[in-house]
């Protein structure tokens, strides 16, 4: 299958890296301006991993135009506008995946939502998402990871053609429960940053309960499936980004309550704001979103606003409002 690969980071280079391990004809683009695309360019590596010479590397985005699939991995709240670029430039019957996990913060859509305004109807669009960091799969620690799409012949496709014993994927049921899934797990990532700069690691567990059941009811009022939030999509991802010393957003966190800068993106950051937005449209409290929120956005002392959270109305565990 020939695959072009938008987006040259740590997450779209080991998508190059690992469809090419599995056979696939892959082409990795970036913009000719991009350190990371320049690098590659010199050295065919970045500080993660290296890509062989089967794999072929492009400046000019008009490389998708061999491609059968075209994977998109670039920061969430850029991908209105290459998929404009991709409609304008007159893309046609491609599938597309979104390897990348966010919501648009001023419209408050879901990626695929974005995908589809921009691109060209023709145009199938798939997300994969779930758990594994670059350095692990890189290492050979496989995982598994789920992809969705509303199209069931390219969802069956993907699947099909992209697990090895590497990656196991699963075949996604509901596309707004898991995205908005893989989406918040970023939030509860700086969550949990913030519990481990504050010495209170040992309130993960109940973080990671109370979390999933917040998105579950979210993704509930959306009109997706409650317990897409207890999948691969997000409490399946919360090792990888709750605990692994390589979750760009728990660092962001840590660092946060810490008073230090953090210069990699966190893409929790603007999902916060995402989330608390959705979150009053559909009238669904978010306790821990709102706490994430008023941290980053208001300036407000991450210990008060725990402390807060314990202030709260008593109320059963699973009532529906909780």
């Amino acid at each position: 299958m020939r695959v072009a690969v938008i987006g040259c980071g740590r997450w779209g280079s080991l998508i190059t890296w690992y469809l090419d391990k599995i056979g696939h004809e892959v082409t990795l683009y970036g913009r000719a301006s991009s350190p990371h695309m320049q690098r590659f360019l010199q050295e065919r590596r970045n500080d993660l991993l290296e890509l062989p010479e089967s794999v072929s590397l492009s400046t000019q985005i008009d490389c998708v135009r061999g491609a059968e699939v075209v994977v998109i991995s670039i920061p969430s709240q850029s991908l209105r506008g290459v998929a404009g670029q991709l409609g304008a430039m007159g893309i046609r019957d491609k599938i597309i995946v979104l390897c990348m996990k966010g919501i648009e913060i001023e419209s408050g859509k879901r990626l695929s939502e974005v995908a589809r305004e921009g691109l060209d109807p023709s145009c199938s669009i798939a997300v994969w998402l779930g758990p594994g960091h670059v350095q692990e799969f890189y290492a050979g620690v496989p995982n598994c990871m789920v992809i969705d799409s509303e199209d069931e012949a390219v969802k069956t496709l993907l699947v099909d053609r992209f697990s090895s014993s590497l990656i196991r994927f699963y075949y996604g049921e509901d596309m707004i429960g898991n995205e908005i899934g893989a989406a918040a797990k970023n939030v509860i990532g700086i969550a949990a940053g913030a519990l481990d700069g504050l010495g209170l690691r040992t309130l993960k567990g109940a973080l990671m309960s109370r979390g999933t059941r917040e998105i579950a009811r979210l993704i509930e009022a959306m009109g997706g499936n409650p317990f897409s939030a207890y999948g691969l999509c997000h409490l399946g991802d919360y090792e990888a980004t709750v605990f692994s010393p390589y979750s760009h957003n728990r660092r962001f966190g840590e660092l946060l309550v810490k008073g230090e800068k953090y210069d990699k993106l966190a893409e929790g950051y603007y999902t916060a704001d995402a989330l608390v937005r959705l979150g009053r449209k559909y009238g669904v409290e978010l306790p821990i979103c709102e706490v994430v929120y008023r941290t980053l956005y208001e300036s407000a002392d991450p210990k008060t606003e725990i402390t807060g959270l314990f202030e709260r109305p008593i109320k059963s565990e699973f009532w529906k409002e909780a």
